[in-house]
């Protein structure tokens, strides 16, 4: 039985893993970390902690879906108590970065912005067609529902990236986040990344590309949050047989 630990079950996300592995607890045992009160019932069959440290300790693999300060606490525990992980947040700076890329050199970890099969492909699409329509201009925006607290999405931040590796560029030399007032022609480079925040919304990425006479436009929509949550799990499972290293979502969907 594969014990999967939970580092942030009491948010949005934690619940829905939650739900998805309590059809299927006779693979697989929860392990939960809580700061806070449950506003749900947590499954009879799971195991609680109240320190990451514990949570390290009692878990095979543990998925992180928190705050980029969740992210970096559990990431100095598990250099102490190394355990294949699943990291979905979000937001996180260099340091948070660099960390991340520290541990997996102890552990094997999965990283991705976006745990969904389609977001997956459109990042393979983005990145072929950005070498492919060099001429055209790239727009992209991301919409989220109004509790999303990083901007722009990590998603429409990795698509941008393969959007700029298309072209041989780097993306925060090239990045545009914003326009307002006499700011002058667009650039040939920039590739601009607007958020749009309000209501319920899952997520919406749209990667244009625009050219005199035509443009193409890519859009991913995710209705549920159970897409992200089905990910992950699938994602757990695949990671505990890997070697020591960093990996994306499309390693594990065996799209590298």
């Amino acid at each position: 039985m594969l014990k999967i630990g939970i580092h942030g079950s009491t948010g949005r996300m934690g619940r829905m893993i939650i739900e998805n592995l309590e059809e299927d607890l006779e693979a697989n045992a929860a392990v939960l970390h809580a700061i806070e009160t449950f506003s749900f019932a947590p499954p009879k069959e799971a195991i609680i902690t109240d320190t990451v440290t514990a949570l390290c300790e009692h878990s095979d693999v543990i998925i992180d879906f928190t705050l980029p300060v969740g992210t970096e606490a559990l990431l100095e525990a598990a250099i102490k108590s190394p355990r294949p992980l699943v990291v979905g947040t979000t937001g996180l700076s260099e340091h948070q970065q660099n960390l991340l890329k520290e541990a997996a050199t102890q552990m094997p970890i999965l990283y991705s912005t976006n745990m969904s099969l389609g977001v997956a492909v459109l990042n393979r699409l983005v990145e072929l067609a950005s070498k492919s329509l060099r001429e055209f201009d790239i727009e992209i925006v991301e919409q989220h529902h109004r509790y999303k607290k990083d901007a722009p999405s990590g998603t429409a931040m990795t698509l941008g990236e393969h959007a700029a590796r298309g072209r041989g560029l780097e993306l925060n030399e090239v990045r545009v986040s914003g326009r307002n007032g006499m700011i002058g022609e667009r650039t040939k480079d920039e590739i601009a990344i607007m958020a749009l925040r309000g209501g319920d919304i899952v997520g919406r990425h749209t990667v244009g590309f625009y050219n005199d006479g035509e443009f193409i436009e890519m859009n991913h929509t995710a209705t549920s949050r159970n897409t992200f949550a089905k990910g992950a799990i699938r994602a757990a499972k695949w990671i505990v047989n890997q070697e020591n290293g960093l990996y994306h979502i499309s390693d594990c969907l065996g799209l590298n």
